[in-house]
């Protein structure tokens, strides 16, 4: 290398070190470098960007926002180069368990009716699948890959984006005829409208009516643990449910489903992604595999 050229992909592959390992001394030994090394790399790569990347103390590093941000791009960078290089070269067959979080939503509509072609594809793959649609540790539950909705929150993992998906408040006939069509934001008072049984980001059901924006509660009368259980009870009758379209597009063309208040629906959509620890070492052939055929097949729309 030449006198005074940067080694970028070298200090990217400290600093996920650093960062993985919780500290200079750690990352040091990982990397086989002294302490002082670490310290004065990082604080070259800092004064490089212009940004500050670690807040130091006695007791912890913590990341910056900034440094959370470099940090999720290296990882990536760090394991397509690896996996540029396995390709190049003899390559790495997948095989092995992938362990899968993902809403059941995502996982009835999406995921199941793909897993046969994965499988035939990767045949020294193996699945372990949890369905639940509350946000787990991928860590201390050991998943390798997670399908989540709604905007990603800054972390140390890392994503794919699959895509997104717009809402649409849903009800069955027999349920319309019952309790009849709501055609204003405020018929909806009158009405069962079937709500999450846990915290989530976006809770309320926002509508546009008259030019204005109007957000109207779920009814806590009945509840459900995840999106299929609140689909299921709509398909059932018992009331108003307001759901992500991909999940009740075959229910409405079937009739099983009527969509409700759609002149006021404000249009508002939902993102996915494929979201996985990061890692200092390459990505394993199985995880990649799993999601490259997610971005390639399991796109939400």
């Amino acid at each position: 290398m030449a006198r005074g050229e940067i080694n970028r992909s070298g200090e990217m592959e400290v600093f996920v070190r650093v960062v993985e390992q919780g500290g200079f001394s750690a990352a040091a030994r990982a990397s086989r470098m002294t302490p002082s090394a670490v310290s004065k790399l990082v604080a070259r790569l800092e004064a490089r960007l212009g940004s500050r990347l670690v807040t130091r103390s006695t007791r912890r590093l913590e990341l910056t926002p900034e440094g959370c941000a470099f940090y999720e791009r290296a990882a990536r960078i760090l394991a397509d180069i690896e996996e540029a290089e396995r390709s190049a070269g003899a390559g790495e067959r997948p095989a092995g368990r992938i362990r899968i979080s993902t809403s059941a939503s995502y996982g009835a509509h999406v995921l199941a009716p793909l897993l046969p072609d994965f499988l035939a594809r990767h045949p020294g793959v193996s699945l372990d699948i949890v369905e639940t649609d509350t946000v787990i540790d991928l860590l201390a539950e050991r998943v390798d890959v997670a399908i989540r909705a709604g905007e990603l929150k800054a972390s140390s993992l890392l994503a794919r984006r699959l895509g997104d998906t717009g809402k649409v408040i849903v009800a069955a006939p027999a349920y319309l005829a019952q309790a009849g069509m709501p055609r204003r934001a405020a018929d909806l008072d009158a009405h069962v409208r079937i709500g999450f049984g846990y915290a989530r980001a976006a809770e309320d059901w926002p509508l546009r009516e008259d030019g204005r924006e109007v957000t109207l509660p779920p009814s806590a009368r009945v509840q459900a643990s995840d999106g299929e259980g609140v689909r299921r009870l709509a398909v059932a009758g018992v009331g108003l449910a307001r759901l992500a379209t991909f999940t009740v597009r075959a229910d409405i063309a079937a009739g099983r489903l009527v969509p409700v208040l759609e002149a006021l629906n404000p249009g508002d959509r939902e993102s996915f992604h494929a979201v996985h620890p990061g890692s200092g070492g390459p990505l394993p052939a199985r995880v990649r595999a799993l999601i490259d055929f997610l971005a390639e097949r399991g796109r939400v729309t």
